[in-house]
């Protein structure tokens, strides 16, 4: 009943405004830079309002407003101006200037707001400086960019090496929320179940947004769970997609490392299309593909047992590196995204985006060595016992991608403004195991396949958005709205071959149990005020209240203020509750495996089990429910003057009740009792048991620092340079068992568990760029000194290891032959820095230290000094 009633609420709010048209003129002009060139892509908005438009390739604009209005122009890197319309022509001079001036829409529904404006800190990177570094994929532009970003490709970890996990600020995947022109991207298909960062969670697959696609992202680091729903604790990041660009642009890259793998090739082609009378379609195309690279330890003969046959100790000495594969991953991937919008009417726009990806990735198992799997030689399936040489499985995953938006932008006159939309996203994933060896297939039928179809996974939504916002006065602008999402999960059967009894070997298949769908759906509703109190002083608050069809409510709220500092800087302080929804992978995902059990006449269930498994509810593990988080965060901004400008802000995020997936539950050291624990297990056929449990309690506390300075006049050009910084600490300060688990004295989270949250990430990252621009050559230097990290040790703190910091340096040199033709040589991590080497005393070296640096804690990757070579056109 209440819900109806907020409803009813709502719908009066919405049919009180008065949606008369007020009379207004077409104000049109050219936008130009201090050297009277046209700028293309200048955001023009009516001050006060959401109405707005964007200059074409000859800096042309046109834009309905009043006498007496003032029009906002803002274009990255040049400083923002403010002109009352005075008549219907307006021309403006834009002069180089800082990101502070930039207009950014989120963070705010109701009144755009500039960066120095804006009550919570927020990143605006420009596609030209995300690009310039050199790196091939967004995700690794924004970790060597944005100093609380961190993602890094996964070695010899299964489906995770084609997913690589990314987060803000140490916190996970799964607690940053990733939007695309401001509506919510669907998440990957793919739990990370392996020892990595973010272990046990869910991200969204960042590989399939093309660069190219992308106009700026905009970086919001602050709690937003009031104003945007799920995931977004640590913070927003914001793809905002390519509009009316007036000229066609034509890209192609290629590269190696140093050691002389890991080739790659990307081309991608952007334009843009008319669409009815004013509408658009912007159009991208994009292929790239990457070579494998190996960076395998060499222990040679090391690992021999002290029976080895005679082919196995050849095999050894003609083997150093014992046959592993240790890097990146072969991959090739094709993407098409397309952007579009039309007019209609006066004073409304329809818009709609789309995009579809497909990769297909091979990455590799442990190699099998020939004295692994003697039962494999014995059966004399592959080649003669004596002459075995074992096998290594590849893990090959081919990704789907969708994204369908379509909506309609209104101005319902008198300061409202009301956008519909639709959301469908899709992610799915598809593995193939080859090279490999059903074992028990092989030793009951004398053969075995060696190509399994172990199923796959995938997650899909559609969403519906109806939002209103107003500005009521110059003092109070609002925003509210309603979301309804529908969500399934589906996780397909694989071949009967790739599960027959232990399964392939390296990855066993999807059992006809373990199969099925799973859905749910959620309403959402929000409500947001802005008081602008003065000029200097703002004001603000929000909530959102969401429910889940499948474990309840949740309620967050928001407060904020602003003040100014003259004309050229401000103060920022914001309180948040936040909140996480579990995801359906975390609550429905099975991953088993029977095995012999000496005690048993059945084979027993082992693996992670489903929330609602039997075996897992009578540990007394509740179903899963929401994270809920708090989070305080202040700073300061100051443009110093036109060029040179720095901020700090300061972060306390407190997350309760984190989703984790425990350490493997069984059997005690004690053979000759039998504990209340293990008898659960034993009743419900289960030898151990993962599961997925809400008992974390973390915090995390940190700062980030930036510094600007734009122009510095060289003469023969200008020097930009940019130094940021992050300083984060995570700790945990609970972990809460079911009675029944630690009445028994289990741990269901060990300590090498718990490092992979509090010190697989640097706890801090420096970077400094230096960008030099002249008429024919452009310069850049980047230097990324990445902190320190730990490898936790299973065999206690003694034991484990701190990395050392680490600095990769990338130069980019471009020379421009028109104005339309350059060409860019880039040369990433020029003093081939790597990870300090793994200490076998750790325990995690691996498989006999045929891994060289950690596969567990991440820094700068292990790829070493990478080469490469690229070419822009645009017409």
């Amino acid at each position: 009943m209440s819900k109806l009633l907020n409803l009813k609420l709502i719908l009066i709010l919405m049919l009180s405004g008065a949606f008369n048209y007020s009379e207004s003129q077409e104000v049109s002009g050219t936008v130009t830079d201090d050297a009277s060139q046209p700028l293309p892509g200048v955001s023009v908005i009516v001050k006060g309002s959401s109405t707005g438009t964007t200059t074409d390739f000859d800096g042309n604009y046109s834009i309905s407003a009043n006498n007496g209005d003032t029009l906002i122009f803002s274009y990255v890197g040049f400083e923002t101006q403010e002109i009352v319309v005075t008549g219907s022509t307006l021309n403006v001079s834009m002069h180089a200037g800082v990101a502070l001036d930039e207009v950014v829409l989120l963070g705010n529904r109701a009144k755009p707001r500039t960066i120095l404006d804006s009550p919570v800190p927020i990143d605006n990177i420009g596609v030209e400086e995300l690009t310039s570094g050199g790196q091939p994929t967004i995700e690794a532009m924004l970790t060597f960019k944005v100093p609380s970003f961190n993602a890094q490709n996964q070695a010899i970890s299964d489906a995770t090496a084609h997913y690589d996990p990314a987060d803000l600020r140490g916190l996970g995947p799964s607690r940053t929320l990733v939007l695309i022109n401001g509506k919510r991207k669907n998440q990957s298909a793919q739990v990370f179940l392996n020892r990595t960062p973010g272990k046990g969670e869910v991200g969204i697959d960042l590989k399939s947004i093309p660069t190219a696609a992308i106009e700026r992202v905009e970086i919001l680091r602050d709690g937003a769970s009031a104003q945007y729903g799920s995931d977004a604790i640590a913070g927003v990041i914001n793809m905002v997609l390519k509009k009316d660009a007036q000229f066609s642009t034509f890209t192609a890259k290629t590269g190696v490392t140093s050691e002389g793998d890991g080739f790659n090739f990307a081309t991608d082609f952007n334009t843009t299309l008319g669409f009815g009378e004013g509408g658009f379609i912007n159009l991208t195309l994009g292929y790239y593909n990457q070579e494998l690279t190996n960076r395998a330890g060499t222990p040679g003969v090391a690992d021999l047992p002290g029976d080895a046959r005679p082919n196995e100790i050849a095999w050894a000495q003609n083997t150093p590196d014992l046959g592993m594969h240790v890097g990146q991953p072969d991959l090739e991937k094709g993407d098409v995204f397309v952007n579009m919008s039309h007019p209609v009417g006066e004073h409304s726009e329809f818009y709609s985006f789309h995009g579809y990806t497909l990769r297909t990735g091979r990455s590799f198992a442990y190699y099998r060595a020939p004295y692994w799997r003697r039962d494999v030689a014995d059966a004399g399936f592959i080649t003669a016992p004596e002459d075995f040489q074992g096998y290594q499985p590849s893990f090959e995953a081919r990704i789907k991608d969708h994204l369908n938006v379509a909506g309609l932008d209104m101005d319902l006159g008198n300061d409202w403004r009301a956008d519909a939309s639709i959301t469908f996203g899709k992610n799915s994933v598809d593995y193939t195991v080859n090279n490999s060896v059903n074992r028990d297939y092989l030793a009951d039928n004398g053969t075995s396949p060696r190509t399994f179809k172990p199923g796959g996974y995938s997650l899909s939504n559609v969403i519906g958005n109806l939002d209103f916002s107003k500005v009521f006065s110059d003092m109070v602008s609002g925003s509210f709205g309603l979301e309804y999402k529908k969500e399934k999960f589906e996780a397909r059967e694989g071949n009967p071959l790739s599960y027959y009894g232990a399964g392939s070997d390296s990855f066993a298949g999807v059992k006809p149990e373990e199969a099925g769908e799973w859905d749910r759906n959620n309403f959402a509703a929000y409500i947001g005020l802005d008081f602008d109190v003065s000029d200097a002083l703002l004001l603000g608050i929000a909530g959102r209240y969401e429910d889940f069809s499948d474990f309840g409510d949740n309620f967050s709220w928001k407060i904020f203020g602003r003040q100014k500092l003259g004309d050229k800087g401000a103060l920022r302080a914001s309180y948040s509750t936040g909140f996480r929804a579990p995801t359906l992978h975390q609550r429905h995902l099975t991953n088993s495996q029977y095995i012999i059990v000496a005690s048993s006449p059945e084979p027993l269930l082992q693996g992670t089990l489903a929330n609602n498994n039997p075996a897992v509810e009578a540990l007394g593990v509740p179903n899963l429910f929401a994270e809920t988080s708090k989070n305080l965060a202040a700073g300061i901004t100051y443009k110093f003057d036109r060029n040179f400008s720095a901020s700090l802000d300061f972060y306390s995020i407190k997350v309760d009740d984190r989703v984790l997936f425990s350490s493997q539950i069984g059997s005690d050291s004690d053979d000759t009792t039998t504990n209340p624990v293990e008898q659960i297990l034993e009743d419900n056929g289960v030898v151990a048991v993962q599961f997925f449990i809400n008992a974390g309690d973390t915090k995390t506390t940190g700062a980030d620092f930036i510094i600007n300075y734009r122009n510095m006049d060289l003469g023969s050009g200008k020097l930009h340079a940019n130094l940021a910084a992050n300083f984060n600490k995570t700790t945990i300060d609970a972990i809460n068992t079911p009675d029944a688990l630690a009445q028994n004295g289990y741990d269901i989270f060990a300590r090498i568990e718990k490092g992979l949250i509090t010190s697989a990430r640097p706890k801090s990252k420096f970077i400094l760029g230096l960008d030099y621009e002249s008429e024919k050559v452009d310069i850049g230097l980047y230097n990324t000194l990445f902190g320190k990290v730990t490898i936790t040790s299973p065999n206690g703190p003694a034991n484990d290891q701190a990395l050392s910091s680490k600095l990769a340096t990338d130069l980019s040199v471009s020379y421009n032959f028109t104005d339309k033709l350059s060409i860019t040589g880039i040369i990433n991590n020029i003093f081939d820095v790597y990870p300090d080497v793994t200490l076998a005393s750790t325990g995690t070296a691996q498989a006999g230290s045929r891994f060289v640096y950690s596969s567990e804690v991440q820094q700068l990757g292990q790829l070493g000094t990478n080469y490469s070579v690229g070419l822009n056109y645009r017409f």
